[in-house]
């Protein structure tokens, strides 16, 4: 299986991503540790000494996705002497041995409660030449005390809780990341300070759902507060949360982000069904009118607010009567995006046991009518941002053809993407990632805005400067040593999965 030979230089790493923003958070993690042990990332287009892969389990095709993956890594570890092959995530918790069963070149298995004991696995395996499996049932060390490695400069996750509480038929997320758990608040603000003292400016707090934040600890309105006291730290300009639950979705919250200059906004808020009839069978804990009254809040206290949602078609019983609810709701909601799937279904669920499967020649024409309805709303809602003008901060790596168009990228307030031209004839100097650019938006397209145009103001920031330090800057040699304080960087776009709120 693993090679005996020990290796006699420093070894290089690849972490690959799937599934939702926890994944993301965690391959941070994964990243630092690894960086923390010695490894270095490897160079684009290298093939790395250990790749790493941090799966997801909800999505019904993830299985085959990941064999297929190590099933074409297998002859390439085969021909590399040392090479090492780990999986970890959602996926790994649920199938444990199973994985070296399928893939006996895998030499390490591990679960979404044990990250931090990766390296010490690589280590364990390449001693005693045979697969490491270690899954602990229960959070061991909480991710956020773990080395992270960050990407960028300006921008961040901060962990709030891991864990959830709900039973949503659909979902195996709750069985694989275990109950809720809850960080103080006090050790949440200390990481966003240490990160604003850094350079970042703006952070995303994170859970699997983020307004039940405080159950652990007694205080209902916990996350209204956390929010308000991010209000409080000079410097941090941008605040973001994802996910909440509409069931315990709260007034508190709405006010909270209302009244709270540097909160976005900018609100994600999984609908999954329109159906009352669907949302009970999915355990939802809400129905149609609660969740439109919820919307209705935001946007009287936010007119500007952009609205984001997760949408689910097909799911076991749903008539053709549920899905035209869910039109309804998407018409009255009028999202900002959507995160649409096709029900997926998952062993260890109870919806995979209903009977009342639906054929899936039904669910694709619903799913293409669904998209088709987002596609025309979100359109028509960004086609009324033409003529504005809008305050940018600059992104890095958002715009996949800004070099062909000349363009860079960044995101309005509201987390709107905006490819804006690069004509600062009108300003001085050039803006870095992190930077705060104003522009005038010309174009909408149904998941972007575009400013073609001269830049109109430019305020450069301490994210810059950060950006700027760190792509000037040499590396410093050898190993960091891991003091449990985070470092600093961009957290990933929102994949495409559904969120688990």
């Amino acid at each position: 299986m693993t090679s005996t030979a020990a290796p006699t230089e420093q070894r290089t790493y690849e972490v690959r991503t799937y599934g939702c923003q926890m994944n993301v958070h965690d391959s941070e993690r994964l990243s630092g540790l690894l960086e923390d042990a010695g490894y270095l990332a490897a160079a684009e287009g290298e093939q790395a000494d250990v790749v790493v892969f941090n799966t997801c389990a909800v999505r019904e095709n993830a299985d085959n996705r990941l064999y297929g993956n190590l099933g074409h890594l297998a002859p390439v570890k085969a021909s590399r002497p040392g090479m090492q092959i780990a999986v970890g995530g959602c996926m790994a918790q649920k199938d444990r041995d199973t994985v070296v069963r399928k893939a006996p070149w895998v030499d390490v298995v591990f679960g979404t409660h044990n990250i931090g004991s990766l390296p010490a696995l690589l280590d364990r395996a390449r001693v005693q030449q045979e697969a490491q499996v270690e899954i602990l049932e229960s959070l061991d060390v909480f991710p956020s005390t773990l080395p992270t490695k960050r990407e960028s400069a300006y921008a961040a996750w901060v962990s709030v809780s891991v864990g959830c509480n709900n039973t949503c038929t659909f979902c195996i997320v709750p069985s694989l990341r275990g109950k809720e758990k809850d960080r103080r608040p006090g050790e949440i603000l200390a990481e966003i300070e240490a990160l604003v003292a850094e350079g970042v400016s703006e952070i995303t707090l994170l859970g699997q759902n983020v307004n039940a934040y405080g159950v652990e600890f007694g205080d209902r309105q916990a996350f209204s507060k956390l929010l308000r006291a991010c209000g409080e730290i000079e410097g941090l300009e941008r605040v973001r949360f994802t996910s909440p639950h509409p069931a315990e979705f709260t007034d508190d919250v709405i006010e909270a982000m209302a009244e709270t200059p540097n909160v976005m906004p900018s609100l994600h808020m999984p609908l999954q069904s329109g159906s009352s009839k669907v949302l009970k069978d999915m355990r939802r804990s809400y129905r149609q009118e609660k969740f439109l009254g919820i919307i209705e809040r935001v946007r009287a206290a936010m007119p500007d607010a952009a609205i984001t949602t997760d949408i689910i078609v097909g799911f076991p019983g749903e008539t053709e009567a549920d899905f035209q609810e869910t039109l309804k709701v998407v018409r009255e909601s009028r999202f900002a995006g959507a995160f649409t799937f096709q029900y997926s279904k998952r062993p260890g669920t109870p919806a995979a046991e209903l009977d009342d499967q639906v054929p899936q020649a039904e669910v694709t024409d619903r799913y293409n009518r669904l998209v088709d309805l987002v596609n025309e709303i979100t359109w028509d809602e960004n086609k009324q941002f033409v003529g504005r003008e809008l305050e940018l901060m600059v992104a890095e790596g958002e715009g996949r053809k800004d070099a062909e168009t000349h363009r860079l990228s960044g995101r309005a307030p509201d987390n709107r993407l905006v490819h804006f031209e690069a004509d600062f004839s009108q300003v001085d100097g050039e803006p870095r990632p992190g930077d705060m650019v104003t522009v005038e938006v010309t174009y909408a397209a149904p998941h972007h805005l575009v400013a073609d145009g001269p830049v109109r103001a430019l305020r450069r920031t301490r994210s810059g400067d950060a950006w700027e330090r760190r792509t000037t800057e040499p590396p410093a040699a050898g190993p960091a040593v891991g003091l449990g304080m985070p470092s600093v960087g961009v957290p990933a776009p929102l994949p495409e999965a559904p969120a688990c709120g």
